[in-house]
């Protein structure tokens, strides 16, 4: 796999990171009404997210790469992770309705841990 094939996942989910913290930025600003919903915190909780779940993902890629084991599954299941964060924080910015909020970080998550299983046994037992 190309280097290129291999970050591309990593490159638009740090976009993705970028996005919220612009609109956590804009709506602190606009977000003053006392009581009401606070978008705000609801953007700087899904943009904090950003920095637990997707750290495990960074870093396999980074270990992946120098490595020379990011092969075509890898860079699949990167982009099945980068749609599962995306819905994530669809769903945590607008409704905010936890079940499906849950799935879709459960969804993630077991994503990742397959990534991380199958680049273990792969870089372990060399298959």
């Amino acid at each position: 796999m190309s280097v290129q094939m291999v970050l591309l996942p990593v490159f638009v989910l740090v976009g993705l990171t970028f996005a919220l913290l612009l609109g956590m930025m804009r709506t602190r600003r606009e977000d003053t009404a006392p009581g009401g919903p606070n978008r705000a915190t609801q953007l700087a909780d899904c943009y904090r997210d950003q920095f637990e779940l997707p750290v495990l993902f960074y870093l396999l890629i980074a270990l992946a790469l120098p490595l020379r084991r990011a092969d075509l599954f890898i860079v699949l299941m990167s982009w099945v992770f980068v749609v599962t964060r995306f819905a994530h924080a669809g769903i945590f910015v607008t409704s905010n309705d936890s079940a499906p909020r849950s799935t879709a970080w459960l969804a993630s998550a077991l994503v990742l841990f397959a990534m991380w299983l199958y680049f273990a046994l792969k870089l372990l037992l060399l298959i």
